[in-house]
């Protein structure tokens, strides 16, 4: 099997740390935790929790982040699964080595992103969230190889993890793996320090958590940061891979 190395596109409250447990449980994958996070918070300046943490635990030169991601599969794995955070991207940093990867879309409607997210954290620019940079990476991609590359929303997942990960596995060039589906609870080692900020909920899962609808009502001083994710989650949710 020759090697694949895997870029998972997502922002954030968007699956993207269970997507990690589930292609982790894989015999055949290896992970990485958002490898430029650090280059994210020492440009951003934003004071995230665990900061002086995170910045300690990561290599935060974009270019020798380039260099290890692309370089060889840890493990002797065939399968690099990187989970990448697009808001992480900053303003001018190289994006050429995407051209070189299987390139797979997260999203989530932002009406259930954009309350969760704000309770941590004043918002005060969409490009926080990552829609526009998911939207630049898809236009980048296209423009490259003169197709979409493969979106998948999450509420789809939740309502038919099975049927999805099929899709999006084939879509990747792999095989699907049952293992997929459920996973042990706990920690992992392949978890970024910040894990004891953010990774509660998926420390106790053993799989996806069942899909229910819920009956969101916006604030009014967060719709105009609504509208703007619309339009971009709209037009990648037009085009993702279905059940």
């Amino acid at each position: 099997m020759a090697n694949t190395y895997i870029a998972m596109w997502s922002g954030p409250r968007n699956l993207s740390t269970a997507m990690m447990r589930s292609f982790e449980n894989r015999t055949d994958t290896v992970v990485i935790d958002e490898p430029f996070y650090g280059c994210f918070l020492e440009n951003s300046k934003l004071d995230h929790p665990g900061k002086k943490e995170v910045l300690l635990s990561q290599d935060c030169n974009w270019d020798n982040v380039v260099n290890m991601i692309t370089g060889s599969i840890p493990n002797n794995k065939p399968i690099w699964y990187q989970k990448h955070m697009a808001q992480h991207n900053i303003a001018g940093c190289d994006l050429n080595w995407i051209k070189n990867f299987n390139n797979c879309f997260l999203i989530r409607n932002p009406k259930y992103v954009i309350p969760s997210y704000s309770k941590e954290f004043i918002i005060t620019d969409e490009r926080l969230l990552g829609y526009v940079q998911q939207h630049e990476l898809i236009k980048i991609i296209e423009a490259d190889t003169g197709s979409t590359p493969p979106i998948f929303d999450a509420d789809d997942i939740l309502k038919n993890p099975k049927s999805i990960l099929k899709k999006m596995c084939q879509s990747l060039g792999i095989n699907f793996s049952n293992r997929m589906l459920s996973w042990p609870k706990g920690k992992r080692k392949s978890d970024g320090v910040w894990a004891k900020y953010w990774y509660k909920n998926v420390e106790t899962s053993t799989g996806f958590r069942p899909y229910k609808k819920k009956k969101i009502i916006l604030e009014k001083k967060l719709m105009p940061l609504y509208e703007k994710c619309m339009i971009y989650y709209s037009d990648m949710y037009a085009r993702r891979i279905s059940i």
